[in-house]
């Protein structure tokens, strides 16, 4: 029999969906969840019927049985948390993304290779069923070699601003948001050399009165010529998921095309030898969506805790890792520099030597 592995959660507002996860898996075992806001977690014990709670983050690492600290807390906490966790023995899951910054990128890396704890980076949107059978595809061989990749997260997102906590200063459409599209991506072209491209911030969003770009448009490449496209739109009217999903990830390939999106449960395909084909996953509609107006993709979360398990199970490294998550970020701070130097041409390795990396 495999093993069940104890999870303690904090942060309870994202933390919903995993704690969802964690109680109907046969793998892990809810322990303890945490979060400052007392009434946010009688909420949650009244919803899941789960009452092991605490206001006190060190409390909960202080319990030897938990094996793994899911964190769900605020970006600027991530760095501070993930440490509490490692040096109290915990195995850790962190949502994404791991840093708000590269800041303490040179840090997170020195921790994670003095341990032998495992840090898992939960890019929520590689483990929707459409991204799934994509990427099984690729890795069959059946899209031939890569030529293009095309990803996108586009979606009207001024609600999220009536959350007070959203509109303090540094709040970034870029990190929260794009980075699922920018990690799509990096899933498919990891070595990334060099991006242009371009962001601007709409009246919408300063409305709010904030600077944060809302609408943004990149295109990379690697050295060996493969291409990637990456957009995104936040601040103004979408045109609906019948016209275009909020996520998608389209691959271009000589013997073959694939696109699959998020929140419609399909998948188009076009392989060598075949006719164009969708599939439609809709019977696994209340699987990846729990909670009221789609709100939060609770399968997501119940397939990469399912992996994590069978990384720990193993030993493997969990991917995306802290080295992956980091990269990722340094590759967004490239499309940073290059929208603020009028689209002009970054390379990567700028900012890893910058930074250390």
């Amino acid at each position: 029999m495999k093993k069940k592995y104890r999870m303690g959660v904090v942060g309870l507002g994202e933390g919903r969906s995993i704690m969802s996860a964690a109680l109907l898996s046969e793998r892990w075992e809810l322990a303890k969840v945490c979060d400052l806001n007392e009434e946010l977690c009688r909420e949650r014990a009244r919803e899941f019927d789960f009452h092991d709670w605490t206001l006190s983050y060190e409390e909960m690492l202080a319990d030897p049985s938990i094996d793994v600290t899911a964190i769900y807390t605020p970006d600027q906490l991530h760095f501070t948390h993930i440490r509490q966790a490692v040096e109290a023995g915990k195995h850790v899951i962190c949502t994404k993304p791991v840093l708000p910054s590269l800041d303490d990128a040179p840090a997170l890396l020195e921790l994670m290779r003095g341990t032998d704890r495992r840090l898992f980076i939960g890019q929520s949107t590689r483990w929707f069923e459409p991204m799934l059978r994509q990427r099984r595809d690729f890795e069959a061989g059946r899209h031939g070699e890569l030529s293009v990749v095309e990803a996108w997260y586009i979606t009207d997102g001024r609600w999220f601003l009536d959350k007070g906590w959203s509109r303090r200063s540094g709040f970034s459409w870029f990190h929260n948001f794009m980075i699922h599209a920018v990690d799509l991506v990096r899933w498919y072209l990891p070595n990334v050399s060099e991006v242009s491209g371009y962001a601007l911030t709409s009246a919408n969003t300063k409305a709010y009165g904030l600077d944060a770009w809302d609408s943004l448009r990149f295109v990379a490449r690697n050295d060996a010529g493969q291409i990637a496209v990456m957009s995104g739109d936040y601040a103004i009217p979408a045109l609906g998921q019948n016209a275009q999903s909020s996520i998608g990830c389209v691959l271009r390939g000589t013997a073959g095309s694939s696109r699959a999106e998020y929140s419609n449960l399909a998948y188009y395909t076009h392989f060598a030898g075949e006719k164009p084909q969708v599939r439609r996953f809709d019977d696994k509609e209340s699987y990846y969506f729990r909670f009221e107006n789609r709100s939060h993709h609770a399968g997501e979360y119940q397939n990469y805790i399912e992996y994590f398990a069978e990384c720990l199970d193993s030993g493997a490294a969990p991917l995306p890792d802290a080295r992956e998550a980091v990269q990722t970020l340094a590759l967004m701070e490239a499309m940073a520099r290059s929208a603020k130097r009028g689209g002009q041409p970054v390379r990567l390795d700028e900012v890893i030597r910058e930074y250390g990396l």
